[in-house]
């Protein structure tokens, strides 16, 4: 009779022991399975908004922001090349943005932005997709004295003002893309998030 008892405590042991082995690796099987109904960071970084915080930009200085892959400028504009803007006119391909590389609801003056100090830009030429080079001084010697400040691209030499407006006579064939994006409060833009909709 004794060893009815301790067969039913065996028996007992085995199959909780069993039954626990069975539900951790029911649960560790089920994790796996269940995170792949997550999106990856891959797949939320190709549409996911990007944050950006301006408080500390100085006038004259640019940030660079990643989203969707592509590098977005953010540069603050002094108040001379703000004002030199007009002037750049008669050598820009495309100076009212008839051609559209902006979303509808960003002006069309020369200052292409919510906000005249800010240039929000995809840097990334227009004609074959380098990234320009950020030139903000007047006259250097390599880019010549009607230079007011703006993009060098050095694969082909395309030139664009601190709008991202294009040149007349390089290779680049339209103005810089702006992209979607939004102010959250005075210091936060939000890129991939249309003013719009806000």
């Amino acid at each position: 009779m004794s060893n009815e008892g301790v067969d039913k405590g065996r028996r007992r042991f085995l199959v909780a022991s069993t039954s626990a082995v069975g539900a951790v690796g029911a649960v560790g099987a089920a994790v796996p399975f269940v995170a792949s109904w997550n999106p990856s960071a891959k797949a939320k970084a190709a549409g996911a908004p990007a944050k950006a915080d301006i408080s500390k930009l100085e006038p004259g200085q640019q940030m660079i922001v990643e989203w969707r892959g592509k590098p977005v400028w953010i540069v603050r504009r002094t108040e001379e090349a703000i004002a030199n803007l007009e002037k750049l006119n008669g050598t820009l391909a495309d100076p009212d943005s008839a051609r559209p590389q902006q979303p509808d609801y960003i002006p069309k003056t020369a200052a292409r932005a919510l906000k005249p100090e800010y240039a929000v830009l995809t840097g990334l030429c227009t004609h074959l997709g380098c990234s320009p080079t950020y030139r903000p001084e007047v006259a250097p010697e390599d880019l010549g004295a009607e230079w007011l400040g703006g993009f060098f691209c050095p694969c082909h030499g395309s030139r664009f003002d601190l709008s991202g407006r294009v040149y007349k006579g390089v290779p680049a064939p339209t103005n810089l893309v702006i992209p979607p994006h939004s102010y959250e409060g005075d210091n936060i833009i939000v890129i991939g998030v249309d003013q719009e909709k806000v």
